[in-house]
């Protein structure tokens, strides 16, 4: 990976701050600039805390949280709602290792994505065809989240990381409240949108389809809301979150900032393709196909025709992180992009669950290379059932010992050569990466 040279900055411009470092911004500095960030904002009575849950665990956003939990609370009501999308509701063991032991469990509140949702205005289907280049042209529905329209809050902190990803392009900014705290058309119009356009036309890059569908709702429907955006880039090392740049403020400039710097730090370019990849999928962290598939988005373009990955996955139990979406996985499968392009408009189950049709496209190779799950809470013929190869765990873990591979290329005794990565969420790979922003 290729990290900025550069010392620690404090930069402080309109109320925005910026820090950066090429070893991880230092504890003092990060809590200072919490601080700091509060400083212009006048009298806090209320705020809620928007940060993502435990499947952004190398994010650095669980420890924002809890020190701007810590700043606030001796003064003023603050409410803590994870950005859950779609995700399962965090337990108490996650809210505990995530965020710190000591903020009480009262101040915790839940997303319903299905049910907790107002709308605040719609994007229409004209714009749409607009920003997929005519693929789509459904209006979208914005609705968020009751709990952020709440005139009692003076301040709403929107916290975390900037990535590559494969719906949008580069994670965060206007998505952790469109997507993280938002209902079920925009959820999943946003999703058919990315995966109709093509993951591998978005990943790593700002302006896709989806981002732009997402600046038309942060500039028509949110400019009302007392948002703030934390923004952090981060890599992980010896399982240290570390913490390259933090970009606090409102305007999209900062975001862009926060893009160019991920571009430089996450993404991971193979000189030649790949012929076998092993991902192992951290259990406290990927419980479910629909997060740990992150292994095959994330080294899709880095894979050889004919290649093999092997996804390492000790805690996925399930398909779907919601029962519904776990149903639908199991009875249509990874069946590959072009039978799911045939069967969403016809079929009024994957009609309604667009997000469910947009996440079988994404989990499928369509036949380019064999993707494998080494499981133990999931039955052989569970795995096959939906498309993928299956290995029992303990025998992949014979071989392919997470404790005894290095990042990138290793060697086995028998002179196997595979690639291995420890955690997906924190990358992009690629053979060739463009180096376009755009």
């Amino acid at each position: 990976m290729i990290f900025i040279n550069r010392k620690l900055v404090s930069e402080m411009e309109k109320s925005e701050i910026i820090l950066l470092s090429d070893t991880g911004v230092a504890e003092d500095a990060l809590n200072h600039a919490l601080l700091e960030s509060l400083n212009d904002k006048g009298v806090l009575r209320k705020v809620l805390l928007v940060p993502p849950d435990m499947t952004r665990m190398h994010s650095g956003a669980g420890q924002i949280t809890a020190s701007y939990y810590h700043i606030l609370q001796s003064y003023c009501q603050v409410d803590i709602m994870p950005a859950l999308g779609t995700h399962a509701p965090m337990t108490v063991k996650e809210i505990r290792e995530f965020f710190g032991p000591d903020i009480p469990l009262e101040r915790f509140l839940y997303h319903d994505w299905r049910n907790d949702v107002v709308s605040i205005g719609e994007v229409p289907g004209s714009v749409m065809s607009m920003f997929s280049e005519g693929l789509i042209d459904n209006p979208v529905e914005i609705s968020i989240n009751y709990h952020l329209l709440d005139p009692s809050y003076d301040l709403i902190i929107s916290i975390g990381q900037v990535v590559p990803h494969e719906v949008v392009g580069m994670a965060n900014y206007s998505k952790n409240i469109l997507v993280g705290c938002g209902g079920t058309d925009v959820i999943n119009q946003s999703h058919i949108l990315g995966a109709v356009y093509g993951m591998e036309r978005i990943m790593g890059r700002d302006h896709s389809p989806v981002r732009k569908l997402f600046d038309y709702a942060e500039i028509n429907f949110l400019q009302r809301l007392k948002i703030m955006y934390v923004l952090t880039v981060t890599t992980q090392k010896n399982n240290q979150v570390n913490i390259h740049g933090l970009f606090i403020g409102r305007n999209r400039m900062l975001f862009e900032k926060a893009v160019r710097l991920s571009q430089q730090v996450n993404l991971n370019v193979v000189a030649t393709p790949l012929k076998k990849v092993v991902v192992y999928l951290d259990e406290r962290e990927f419980k479910s196909t629909w997060l740990g598939n992150k292994a095959i988005y994330r080294t899709r373009m880095a894979i050889a025709d004919d290649g093999e990955l092997l996804v390492l996955a000790p805690g996925v139990c399930k398909f779907g992180e919601d029962e519904g979406n776990d149903q639908l996985i199991r009875k249509y499968g990874y069946i590959g992009r072009q039978k799911v392009l045939g069967l969403y408009t016809v079929q009024d189950d994957l009609k309604n669950n667009l997000s469910v049709a947009a996440h079988l496209i994404h989990g499928s190779s369509d036949g380019r290379f064999k993707i494998t799950y080494a499981v133990a809470q999931l039955s052989k013929q569970e795995v096959e059932a939906v498309g993928f190869g299956y290995m029992d765990l303990a025998s992949a873990y014979e071989r392919y010992n997470p404790s005894e591979m290095v990042e990138g290329f290793n060697t086995l005794p028998d002179g196997e050569e595979i690639f291995y990565i420890s955690n997906p969420a924190l990358g992009l790979w690629s053979v060739e990466v463009d180096s376009n922003s755009d």
